[in-house]
C-alpha cells in the first residue's frame, strides 16, 4: 500500500483502532520520515472524512485532545444501552457549580457560593476533581489564598468541544430543569413544595374568616324566662 495514494484510508484507520483522539502530532508517527505527509495535507484527508461520515450513526470530529472517531450525538441513547452500568447522574447543584467554573474561571469556590447563595458540597468538588472536568489552576491573592478552578481539556473531550469558545452562550443555555429532566435527575422541586405549603395556609385562613364572619352575621337568639329561669337552676 503506498501511503501517498492511501492516505485517507490509514488515518481512517488509526482513528477507529486508536478508540481515543489523536493529535496531527501523533498521526504523522505512523508514518517513517521518507512517506511523512505534511500538516496541511493530514488536516486536509481529516475534513473530508468529517464529510464523509456526517449523517451517519458515527463521526469524525476535533476535539479538544484531537481527531477521533465517535457515536454521534443522536444515536447516543440507544448505543448506551450496550453497557449494563447505568450512566452517572448527576444533580442541579454539580451541574450549577460546572457551568460556572466553565463560564467564570479562573473561579474560588467562595466565588461560586455567592453567585449561587448556597454553599458547595466538598463532595461536588471532589467529584468535578476526580472526572477531571476541572483542576486547580492558582490562588486567589487575597487573605486566605484560596483555591482559583479551571476547566481541563477531558471537560472539552467529554462534552465534545474544540475549545471554551465553543461553549453555548449563556442566552443559549436552557433552562436546567429541562437538562435536569433530560437527564432524569431527582431532586426535591422546593419552589413548588413552598408555593402548595403556601397555599394550603392561605386556604386556612379563609376558612377561618369565613366561619368568623358568620358568626359574626347571625342573629343573636333572645333569651326568654325559661332559659333564664333554666340556667339559674
Amino acid at each position: 500500500m503506498n501511503p501517498s495514494e492511501n492516505l485517507k484510508q490509514i488515518v481512517e484507520a488509526a482513528l477507529l483502532a486508536s478508540g481515543k483522539a489523536m493529535t496531527l502530532d501523533k498521526l504523522l508517527e505512523l508514518f517513517d520520515e521518507m512517506e511523512q505527509p505534511e500538516k496541511k495535507e493530514l488536516r486536509a484527508v481529516l475534513q473530508e472524512l468529517a464529510e464523509d461520515y456526517a449523517h451517519r450513526g458515527i463521526e469524525v470530529k476535533e476535539v479538544a485532545s484531537g481527531w477521533r472517531i465517535q457515536v454521534s450525538r443522536e444515536c447516543a441513547p440507544w448505543v448506551s444501552r450496550l453497557w449494563e452500568e447505568k450512566p452517572g447522574r448527576y444533580s442541579r447543584a454539580l451541574m450549577e457549580t460546572l457551568a460556572l467554573i466553565a463560564y467564570r474561571q479562573p473561579i474560588t469556590r467562595g466565588e461560586i457560593e455567592d453567585i449561587r447563595g448556597v454553599s458547595v458540597s466538598s463532595n461536588i468538588m471532589r467529584t468535578l476533581l476526580e472526572r477531571e472536568w476541572v483542576r486547580v489552576v492558582g490562588q486567589r491573592d487575597v487573605p486566605g489564598k484560596p483555591s482559583l478552578y479551571g476547566t481541563t481539556r477531558e471537560f472539552l473531550d467529554y462534552f465534545g468541544l474544540k475549545s471554551l469558545d465553543e461553549l453555548p452562550t449563556l442566552a443559549e443555555i436552557r433552562d436546567l430543569d429541562v437538562i435536569n429532566e433530560e437527564l432524569n435527575l431527582q431532586e426535591p422541586d422546593t419552589d413548588t413544595a413552598v408555593a402548595e405549603e403556601k397555599k394550603g395556609e392561605a386556604s386556612q385562613q379563609e376558612e377561618a374568616e369565613g366561619e368568623q364572619r358568620s358568626l359574626q352575621a347571625a342573629p343573636e337568639t333572645p333569651i326568654t324566662e325559661a332559659d333564664a329561669n333554666e340556667k339559674q337552676a
